[in-house]
């Protein structure tokens, strides 16, 4: 039962636990807030061309070759994605009406995704494979490091081989959060690619919808970052990095 308390003392009363929480929050919320910021700014600009989310989005896929990717109007702010399982495009309604610059770089950066998807974009195939690992990962990790914790971690040798475990476990979130970072950073690169020699934004436009873009990137780093501190924390903790903590 000792190592159960401490188990608890750790997560809701040690420092260094808020302090990984809170740097993790700080960041998140900050990304949130530029994204929000950046896409609320440029939804007040219109494009020059006139043409809406989803117009562009269509002539981009045109552009590419690519004709077996249909796009729907879903509801939500900011819920735009793309589907490789069905192929489908989803652009939210302040998107797929929208003329704003907002609107057509996010548009085009889902278009960017589905690019990757016809191409064969191997880091956007790895992640599509590591969902499933990701998700039974993070399922069970808690519970078989709650499981070290009571063992004695780095203490026994049982203890040591479910904290090494655990740590795995948890840390097919960062390894997918890690990879999320090329395959986002690839698709806007796409998009701007897009946009520009497409000719549907100005090289004076094209500036407001790369700060879109480069505010929805924070998000997927905030995420890397809270994701790697909290598998460090753990690992800490469990006395694989640094020693022992009794």
């Amino acid at each position: 039962m000792e190592f159960v308390f401490s188990f608890m003392y750790y997560q809701y009363f040690d420092p260094v636990y808020w302090l990984v929480i809170g740097v993790g929050m700080l960041l998140s919320l900050w990304a949130q807030a530029s994204v929000k910021g950046n896409f609320r700014r440029y939804s007040q600009v219109g494009s020059r061309s006139g043409m809406t989310g989803s117009e562009v989005a269509r002539r981009i896929l045109r552009d590419n070759g690519i004709e077996d990717v249909s796009i729907e109007r879903v509801g939500g702010q900011l819920s735009d994605h793309y589907d490789p399982r069905s192929r489908t495009l989803r652009l939210s309604e302040s998107v797929y009406g929208s003329q704003s610059l907002s609107a057509l770089g996010v548009a085009a950066h889902e278009v960017g995704h589905a690019i990757q998807h016809a191409r064969g974009y191997l880091p956007l195939q790895f992640r599509s494979a590591w969902v499933p690992v990701a998700n039974h990962g993070a399922g069970i990790s808690m519970f078989v490091i709650l499981a070290a914790f009571f063992l004695g971690g780095v203490g026994t040798v049982l203890g040591k081989n479910l904290a090494v475990l655990g740590v795995v476990l948890m840390g097919t979130t960062t390894v997918f959060t890690l990879i999320t970072l090329p395959v986002e950073f690839d698709a806007s690169r796409r998009a701007l690619i897009s946009l520009s020699e497409g000719g549907y934004l100005d090289r004076e436009e094209i500036g407001g919808a790369k700060k879109v873009l480069n505010a929805a990137a924070l998000t997927y780093v905030a995420a890397f970052v809270t994701s790697l501190m909290t598998l460090f924390y753990y690992a800490y903790r469990l006395g694989l990095i640094g020693g022992r903590r009794d």
